[in-house]
């Protein structure tokens, strides 16, 4: 009760205060601030009164410009305006007894066409930043060079890779990670939409390792956020990037970034155009008993997609903003392939396919979202809804020593999101947040399989629901502060696989059914040392369910001897992850290090095991092992070594006991198996500024063995070489780049379950890449605006 008095009373001494204030000072000065060229306001830009050199009062804009300042004395003062990327403007001017009340109108400012390089779309190189939960890397033009595609960068990205054959995403070693876009999911197969998406569209990328109880839980090893360039200058405004890449055949990228911005609103577009042919080929050798023999592939694809994204924000006042904005993805490849066996045993006749494929990929996502800022500072509430629809066919022919055989696949799936979110400050050194959120899935996959003497269709259907309840709750104490929080999930699965009866022995009807009810806890605990050195310990929960290709029992491809297929009787892995980072600031830069530990239950993993229904062929499927446990480590270092050398580097190494049961090609009996696992990642992105025009960048990787229950994975590394040249004055760039300089960089295997085998596959891993970035438009970037905000109160005035 006592403070509650003290509180009363102080409210009473400043109310009492300002209104005196007010009855003394009786002064008022009213105006607009634009910018000199568009004539567009500026908002959140600072005015300042000045009394000669002492500072009276200061004020930053609303959102459309304009500003009033009370309580000043009858006086001459001068006028000043200041706001990042412009010059600063001035004005005399006098209150009296005659004229208390001055209305300026508009004052101008002008463009300060130095600080281009604040306003750049894309850097001229890359940054890596560690925040509280998450690292943010910021794509440069040296990463764009790197690739058409963002396939084709991520390996250059630390703690992320890209299996070269598969295209398998992994982060930490990990390939249970969930992509996002824009913060938003998709029904898109990761490695699939790495290879759509261009590599000049992506503005940064979000590695979150340990996210907290507001996030989807899905994904054990972590979240990677890609976030696609939005523009969100003043006036009109765009960027431009085309590139193309050399190698065995030729392949194009374009990019286009288009935003106009006027008053309350904010239209922006972004188009990507990816384009080429691939090729890659490779061998298996194996020792199947009876059955040794050597398999050539040869792989040949044609792959055209379109990414678009339109949105619109409307800035309704200080407090409310509404956004809505589209995306669609539409790809389209065509591919051959010829797969030789050469069976050693002469008594067995070698065996040839061939396969046409033709796929076909539409992806529509919408989303409306809508903020609205309470009066308290930092107090929000946030709705988002969110819909996506995917349509996708793939029809293949294949012809196995003249015997023709269609595949038809033709999917189409429906994802639908709804998210409420609440954020509260309780006051300066505590904030508590809340949430709800829904997502709906349903879908059906048709398999059409014509092989004489069978002909079928066999459906396979699927309804998945998750709906959550989360909270956190985060304090700071002194050099101390932490976080704790909760998720409650209740998580259901209906999926159904109908055998077509006139072709019975293929696949077996299957019904998966799965209810799940739990909570996923996380805590964050951090301790500033100094200003230069930070430490994080953290924990969370997390679950990888399996996804609906895993589970789907309809083969994915086939040659004669392996098919990939889901198992649908698999289970969703859990796993405890803890972590420990450490941030220390010098004079060079920044480097970041981490310790982290995960305890996984039923690890969901491949394995290859016999086809029951035909004894020459393999099955490739998913299967869950025993509980397993991985420690790692990690180190990132940003640093600007001398005026012409800047380097980010990166290395980690990660610990890992794996166990499960493998089929034992002999006895055909399954056995278990444990293997201790080490391997070991570094990255080396430099950039020599050799003058003020010309840029020179040197990357290097290896990544070590990896050893799996069934195989083991050859070492990889690969060097690439690149300049980038500015013209236009700083607007374009030039860039060129030689990738895998030396061709070391290919997918290797060997192994001896279920039987010996070792092979080797090779893509266009060696090319030659130019490119050109422009920039054209003018105005201010919004977020320059925000930030400003940030620092100064939105609306108010006084006397200091």
């Amino acid at each position: 009760m006592k403070l509650k008095h003290i509180f009363s009373a102080l409210v009473f001494v400043f109310s009492t205060a300002n209104l005196v204030a007010q009855q003394n000072n009786p002064g008022i000065i009213r105006g607009k601030i634009t910018d000199k060229t568009s004539n567009e306001p500026v908002g959140f830009s600072t005015v300042s009164v000045l009394e000669g050199q002492k500072p009276v009062a200061a004020i930053s804009t609303k959102e459309d410009g304009s500003f009033e300042i009370k309580n000043l004395e009858l006086k001459s003062y001068v006028l000043k305006v200041n706001f990042i990327g412009y010059n600063d403007a001035s004005k005399t001017i006098t209150l009296s007894e005659e004229n208390k009340e001055v209305n300026i109108g508009n004052i101008t400012i002008e463009s300060n066409a130095n600080t281009i390089e604040t306003v750049s779309i894309v850097k001229e190189r890359s940054t890596i930043e560690q925040k509280a939960d998450r690292k943010v890397v910021t794509i440069g033009k040296d990463l764009i060079a790197s690739g058409t595609t963002a396939s084709e960068i991520f390996n250059n990205i630390p703690t992320v890779s890209i299996d070269p054959q598969t295209k398998e995403l992994s982060l930490r070693g990990n390939s249970n990670v969930r992509v996002l876009i824009d913060g938003k999911p998709t029904n898109i197969d990761a490695g699939q939409l790495l290879q759509q998406i261009p590599s000049a569209s992506i503005k940064q990328v979000e590695l979150i390792t340990n996210p907290s109880s507001k996030y989807n839980p899905e994904g054990n090893s972590g979240i990677i956020n890609i976030i696609l360039n939005k523009n969100t200058q003043n006036g009109f405004n765009g960027n431009i990037t085309t590139g193309y890449t050399f190698g065995i055949t030729p392949k194009t990228n374009q990019s286009l970034n288009l935003n106009y911005k006027v008053g309350k609103v904010n239209f922006y577009t972004n188009y990507g155009f990816n384009h080429g042919k691939n090729r890659s080929f490779g061998f298996v050798e194996s020792d199947r008993p009876n059955l040794e023999n050597r398999q050539d592939f040869n792989f040949t694809n044609t792959n055209t997609s379109h990414l678009a994204k339109i949105g619109v924000d409307y800035y309704i006042n200080d407090n409310n903003t509404l956004s809505f904005f589209t995306n669609w993805n539409v790809a389209d490849g065509k591919g051959n392939s010829t797969t030789n066996v050469n069976y050693y045993n002469t008594s067995k006749i070698d065996e040839l396919q061939t396969n046409t494929n033709n796929s076909g990929n539409i992806t529509q996502t919408y989303d409306l979202n809508y903020k609205h800022n309470f009066k308290k500072k930092g107090e929000l509430i946030e709705f988002q809804a969110n819909y996506a629809k995917t349509s996708n066919e793939d029809i293949s022919y294949f012809r196995n020593n003249g015997v023709l055989r269609l595949n038809d696949i033709d999917s189409k799936t429906n994802y639908a999101q709804f998210n409420i979110d609440y954020t509260n400050p309780i006051d300066e050194n505590s904030k508590i947040e809340m949430g709800f959120e829904s997502r709906i899935q349903d879908g059906q996959n048709n398999f059409y399989n014509e092989s004489l003497p069978f002909y079928g269709s066999n459906p396979f259907t699927f309804n998945r629901n998750i709906h959550a309840i989360y909270t956190n709750y985060s304090k700071s104490f002194g050099k101390f502060s932490a976080q704790v929080g909760v998720r409650i999930e209740e998580y259901t699965l209906d999926a159904k696989f109908e055998r077509d009866e006139k072709n019975p022995n293929y696949f077996e009807s299957t019904s998966v059914e799965d209810e799940i009810f739990t909570a996923y806890p996380s805590a964050y605990l951090s301790y500033k040392l100094d200003d230069k050195n930070t430490f994080n310990l953290n924990y969370t929960r997390r679950v990888d369910r399996p996804s609906i290709g895993q589970i789907n029992p309809i083969r994915e491809w086939t040659t004669p001897l392996i098919e990939s297929r889901g198992n649908p009787a698999l289970e969703p892995q859990f796993t405890n992850s803890f972590e420990i980072n450490h941030t220390k600031i010098f004079s060079l830069g920044s480097v970041t290090s981490a310790v982290f530990y995960r305890l996984i239950n039923a690890e969901i993993s491949r394995v290859i095991f016999p086809n029951p229904l035909n004894n020459i062929q393999n099955i490739m499927s998913f299967d869950n092992f025993d509980n397993n446990s991985q420690l790692g480590a990690e180190i990132n270092a940003n640093l600007k070594l001398t005026k012409w050398w800047s380097t980010n580097a990166s290395a980690d190494v990660y610990y890992k006991t794996v166990r499960g049961t493998v089929t034992n090609i002999n006895t055909n009996l399954p056995e278990n198996k444990e293997i201790n696992v080490s391997t070991f990642n570094t990255r080396l992105n430099n950039t020599f500024t050799a003058t003020k025009k010309l840029r020179f960048n040197l990357f290097g990787m290896y990544r070590s063995r990896d050893l799996g229950l069934q195989y083991l994975r050859t070492p990889m590394y690969r060097v690439d070489f690149g300049a980038n040249y500015s013209v236009i004055g700083g607007k374009g760039t030039l860039s060129a780049r030689m990738n895998d300089m030396f061709r070391t960089q290919f997918f290797g295997f060997n192994g001896n379950i279920p039987f010996r085998q070792d092979g080797e596959f090779r893509f266009e891993s060696r090319t030659f890449y130019v490119g050109f970035n422009y920039n054209f438009g003018s105005g201010k970037n919004k977020e320059l605006q925000r930030k400003q905000r940030e620092k100064n109160e939105t609306q108010g005035g006084g006397m200091f």
